[in-house]
């Protein structure tokens, strides 16, 4: 093997240098060559350092590595029934609840106090009220000037912030956060901004044909405010019952019904979830309650039939007893709307009004002229009742069947359509309402219609067909109007009706509607064709509940 010539060498030639480095290093140090005093050791090294003078230094020791930084993925959108309109993803862990999370309220923000304790409850945190976010802690705060019920909520650095113009959005921001958690276990990183498609969605109850408990119609709230709907419609007053107790008339209330009491309980809780409450009494129709205390009022043919429900509209008693029920029950109800029925009015449904009910047909000539019919009777009634609420401010409804065309007498112009079917008489389909201006509210029989025992061809509508076909366009049938009119279009809600009353209990409709009900709220608050397939939206409803 061929060696370079000074590899036997390198050895001991390394020591000789070191002996010699020693050496200099001594002499430059004061000490006489050749003396046998050592050299001075280094400053603090004491002899070791002669001996490790004279043997290689070793190899220094590399520095340990750096332990290297966690990494997040992009997060996805909380998974949430209605489904957030948008979310901005960002690198993160995201936000659970901690051992030492609590809920604070921002500045300004002190009105935000029932929100903060109901969201502290439900996650099993710490409410502090007004009080400067810490770590994990979940700050809600009013402000901003976005659309009514915005909100936006972020998850940075461990923390979370809800905030919108007004106590609704937060509100609605809490439930996405409660059932992110109930979902996955966390809120995702990043930002939710969100929003209602329409300012009126809900559910409608008729509790006067099948009597409901309190307890059932809070429950119904609590599930509704989770969902982010916001109208409760009860239909309290029909030809089986009236079902509210009543101080101006107790002769006329049923022996099942809610008293007062109950149903400022019912109107509180529905505050809390920023629910309102839209109460209804139906007239001329549908007023058999206080027909069977009143006989006196029964509209009766010229063949002498009676049809159930029907007041004799041209009688003023009959208008005196409703307004004094009127004027009751408006000032028990706060809530900003006010629903006056109108609808199936039987007079109307005669092959000739006129002559079947000639007294009808004699007072419409005697106040509106020889051209007055009993159509204009009913819509001068309608008025009238209207006159009578209006007062409170409240916004008037009436159902689409209420309002008339082509007559002498025209329907207040501020009434709002509740529109549910184009079949019966005087209904027409939807655009000569939405052509004439009206807002309108969308009840469709054909999606939205929940009627117990499926009488006349109802079938109990899926929450499947609402999710993938219907939206608030369709508002009679299958087919949508024409998108110009969304904005006219005010909302929807789910409609129980009790036709058949013991064809349910009370607990059959709670399961039989919270499908439906699930997917009414998707396609309020966001029209567009959904992300999810239904099977996997129908797997979240069913997680999130509650």
């Amino acid at each position: 093997m061929r060696h370079s010539p000074r590899g036997p060498l390198r050895g001991p030639v390394l020591l000789a240098a070191a002996v010699a480095l020693t050496t200099v290093a001594a002499c430059s140090n004061g000490s006489p060559s050749g003396t046998d005093s050592p050299p001075p050791a280094p400053s603090g090294t004491g002899p070791a350092a002669t001996t490790s003078a004279a043997k290689p230094s070793p190899t220094p020791t590399p520095p340990p590595s750096p332990t290297p930084t966690r990494t997040y993925p992009l997060s996805t959108a909380p998974r949430t029934v209605p489904a957030v309109r948008s979310h901005e993803p960002a690198r993160g862990p995201g936000w659970k609840p901690g051992p030492r999370a609590g809920v604070v309220l921002g500045a300004n923000s002190a009105g935000l106090a029932d929100e903060g304790r109901l969201l502290a409850g439900e996650l099993g945190l710490r409410y502090r009220g007004e009080a400067a976010a810490g770590p994990g802690d979940v700050e809600l705060a009013l402000g901003g000037k976005g659309a009514a019920e915005s909100y936006t909520l972020a998850v940075k650095d461990g923390r979370v912030r809800i905030a919108g113009p007004d106590e609704a959005g937060v509100f609605y921001g809490t439930r996405t956060l409660k059932q992110s958690v109930k979902a996955s276990g966390a809120m995702p990183e990043g930002t939710v901004t969100d929003r209602p498609a329409k300012p009126q969605r809900g559910l409608n109850v008729d509790i006067a044909r099948k009597h409901f408990t309190a307890a059932w119609l809070e429950d119904r709230i609590r599930e509704m405010g989770d969902l982010k709907l916001n109208q409760l419609g009860l239909h309290f007053s029909d030809d089986q019952g009236f079902r509210i107790e009543s101080d101006s008339h107790p002769e006329i209330v049923s022996k099942q019904h809610l008293t007062k009491a109950e149903v400022r309980r019912i109107l509180a809780l529905a505050a809390s979830r920023h629910v309102t409450v839209v109460p209804e009494i139906d007239s001329p129709g549908h007023l058999g309650a206080v027909i069977d205390a009143h006989p006196d009022l029964q509209l009766v043919s010229v063949s002498g039939r009676t049809p159930r429900g029907a007041v004799d509209i041209s009688d003023p008693d009959a208008a005196r007893i409703v307004d004094d029920l009127l004027r009751e029950y408006a000032a028990l109800f706060p809530g900003a709307y006010w629903h006056l029925g109108a609808d199936e009015y039987v007079a109307l449904m005669a092959k000739d009004p006129e002559a079947s009910y000639p007294q009808l047909a004699k007072a419409a000539r005697e106040a509106y002229g020889p051209s007055g019919r009993v159509q204009d009777l009913a819509t001068a009634w309608l008025n009238d009742r209207a006159a009578t609420v209006r007062p409170t401010g409240k916004t008037l409804k009436a159902w689409n069947d209420g309002f008339f065309a082509g007559g002498v007498v025209g329907a207040a112009k501020d009434l709002e359509v509740e529109y549910w079917t184009g079949k019966e008489y005087g209904a027409r389909p939807p655009l000569p309402y939405l052509q004439a201006g009206r807002r309108l509210v969308n009840l469709n029989d054909e999606y939205l219609y929940y009627v117990l025992g499926e009488p006349n061809d109802f079938a109990y509508p899926t929450g499947r067909r609402i999710y993938e076909q219907w939206t608030p366009l369709v508002v009679r049938g299958t087919a949508p109007v024409p998108a110009r009119y969304d904005a006219q279009i005010r909302g929807a809600r789910f409609a129980v009706w009790c036709d058949l009353a013991n064809a349910q209990t009370q607990d059959q409709v709670a399961a039989g509607i919270r499908l439906p009900l699930a997917a009414l709220s998707q396609k309020v608050w966001d029209p567009r064709k959904p992300a999810q397939s239904w099977a996997d939206f129908r797997a979240l409803a069913t997680k999130v509940r509650g």
